[in-house]
């Protein structure tokens, strides 16, 4: 075992992984750890009942930029997936994003020209209140919170239905407490398609997602069940450079205070004997009396067809939001004018350390696409 590497790569998640891979391709040596028993981070799937359960959540792939495509093909083949959620409101069902199918559903409307007339008609009313605003105050108003900009953009129906619950779950406020620039443009499409993304390139990895990190570490020596904090100055030693992943107020001790997250916890049920719970990998339940914000079925990520009626079991995901307190797995970074602030004061900590690179989701306090991770990688690997 070797005691000496040009690199430690904190973490092996996605940031880590191709980062192992980039920097094997110039023949450095690396050591990879991680304080969990298991690689992948959050993009960790495991199989159950021959289902690969995304263990932390849905991750779905997509991209247009066609190197990150051919970049990840190139370790495993991808299926054809493709994100069409359902929304369920008091039990009617909504197809997702907002198009022709989920006017139609709402209002009735038939054609494009009905569907804009209904939400002209819907947004009226939240125009007059801001252009009434704007000639009482003598200057032009923008919306001051989240009810405000949805109202003005897709008016009351869609708002009440499948916007206020499901986001006042998601952040654990309510709308007219949250900012604006959250939803500061809402895709509104005329025409009868349910595909979530506008990317190019979408699917999942055949084989689940750990298959994937397995092709991108391999050669290199990995650690699991290693807490970087308690043995830090004995693995620092170990490598001339540090790529850190984690969180990055915990890599300074939180000198400056803790920055803030929201969580997400999951109530995963195996259902033996049930081949199809709700014929969707995700269905969203946005009114706010049902606890959870949405159940993923993992078995519709990869199986098609008739490949869903031959596996004999199904599994489920309940999906929690939640503030996120010490000990919690920290997820979405709450990037409002305290926590950039905070984060500021680390960022500059940070470029202040020679020997250590931050990169990732934790490390630069940034809510990251997987596509976005992989070009954030190629770009701080392809400077050194």
């Amino acid at each position: 075992m070797k005691t000496k590497y040009d690199f430690l790569i904190v973490g092996t998640g996605l940031f880590g992984a191709v980062s192992a891979y980039l920097l094997k391709q110039k023949e450095y040596s690396v050591l990879m750890i991680d304080k969990r028993a298991h690689i992948g981070g959050n993009v960790y799937t495991e199989k159950v009942n021959g289902i690969n359960v995304h263990k932390y959540g849905a991750h779905i792939f997509h991209t247009s930029n066609k190197e990150v495509w051919q970049f990840v093909n190139s370790f495993v083949e991808f299926n054809r997936y493709t994100n069409s959620p359902v929304a369920n409101y008091k039990g009617k069902l909504y197809n997702l994003p907002f198009n022709m199918n989920t006017f139609y559903q709402m209002w009735g409307v038939k054609t494009p020209a009905e569907a804009q007339l209904k939400i002209e008609e819907q947004r009226k009313e939240a125009s007059e209140k801001l252009r009434a605003k704007s000639e009482q105050l003598g200057i032009p108003c923008e919306p001051q919170n989240l009810e405000e900009q949805a109202l003005l953009l897709v008016g009351r129906d869609i708002y009440e239905a499948l916007i206020k619950g499901y986001t006042q779950k998601q952040w654990g406020r309510q709308c007219t407490e949250l900012p604006a620039f959250i939803i500061k443009r809402l895709p509104v499409r005329f025409t009868f398609d349910n595909n979530y993304f506008n990317d190019t390139y979408q699917g999942i990895p055949i084989g689940g997602y750990t298959h994937l990190i397995e092709k991108m570490i391999a050669g290199c020596e990995v650690r699991l069940g290693i807490d970087y904090f308690q043995q830090k100055d004995e693995l620092d030693a170990m490598a001339d450079r540090v790529i850190y992943t984690g969180e990055i107020d915990r890599y300074f001790n939180y000198q400056h205070g803790h920055l803030q997250y929201r969580t997400v916890s999951f109530e995963t049920e195996v259902l033996e004997d049930v081949t199809n719970y709700q014929g969707n990998a995700v269905v969203n339940y946005t009114d706010a009396e049902t606890p959870y914000t949405r159940i993923i079925e993992h078995k519709h990520f990869e199986m098609i067809g008739a490949d869903v009626v031959s596996c004999p079991d199904t599994i489920i995901s309940r999906e929690y939001s939640k503030e996120w307190q010490p000990g919690d797995e920290p997820y979405y970074p709450v990037n409002d004018d305290k926590n950039s602030a905070l984060y500021a004061q680390y960022e500059a900590m940070a470029d202040a350390q020679n020997k250590v690179i931050f990169g990732g989701r934790l490390a630069e306090y940034k809510y990251y696409d997987m596509h976005k991770v992989i070009e954030r990688a190629f770009e701080v690997i392809g400077q050194l």
